[in-house]
């Protein structure tokens, strides 16, 4: 599944909203794309199979990684001394792009990345430019200075995300530092992680 495409197109196919702004085309049209409007057909997968591919696509567009990266994630949590799908989502909340995200200084995780990959943070005081840099309890993540004026991140929609325990907030600082590892219970996704696992376990 190509994650480069229209937000709620995804979005429609996979049945969860990916970003903020797609929700709105989600409860307009909650049907798959390509349907003129919605059919008694059962757009849910029927073999097992199915299911879990579609939690695995889930996963994937909620965190905006790839098929190979997701693997490389889950060979990482099979080697976790906690269980797997905790270990999983744990390395996910773990990336530079994710803490961005949910500390709220992006509107979504495809902003966030965006962010990132520019080099709009420091991490530990040092400009990073690697959204998939994974952080560890007691990393300082920053917006630079000389990107604190710019629009995007004066936007009061930003306040308006909840921010996880695991991470402190000091938004007149523009700054989050990651006080412990994410636990699944914490990440605000719509995903069945244990089925996830099952794929990749096949």
């Amino acid at each position: 599944m190509n994650l480069r495409g229209p937000k709620a197109k995804i979005s429609r196919r996979l049945g969860i909203a990916v970003t903020q702004k797609v929700q709105k085309v989600l409860d307009r049209r909650a049907y798959p794309p390509g349907q003129h409007g919605p059919t008694t057909r059962n757009p849910e997968p029927k073999s097992v199979y199915g299911k879990q591919l579609r939690e695995k696509q889930r996963l994937r567009a909620q965190y905006n990684v790839s098929e190979k990266q997701l693997r490389t994630y889950y060979a990482k949590a099979v080697r976790s001394t906690s269980p797997t799908g905790e270990a999983l989502v744990s390395t996910l909340e773990s990336r530079l792009d994710a803490v961005i995200y949910r500390s709220g200084f992006a509107r979504s995780i495809f902003a966030a990345r965006q962010y990132a990959a520019h080099g709009h943070f420091e991490v530990n005081g040092r400009r990073v430019t690697i959204p998939s840099m994974l952080l560890r309890a007691g990393d300082v993540v920053q917006l630079r200075q000389p990107s604190r004026e710019c629009a995007t991140f004066q936007d009061p929609r930003l306040e308006q995300q909840t921010v996880p325990e695991h991470l402190l907030v000091d938004r007149a600082e523009f700054k989050t530092t990651v006080q412990r590892k994410a636990s699944a219970t914490e990440a605000p996704i719509v995903c069945n992680i244990s089925m996830v696992v099952e794929f990749y376990s096949r």
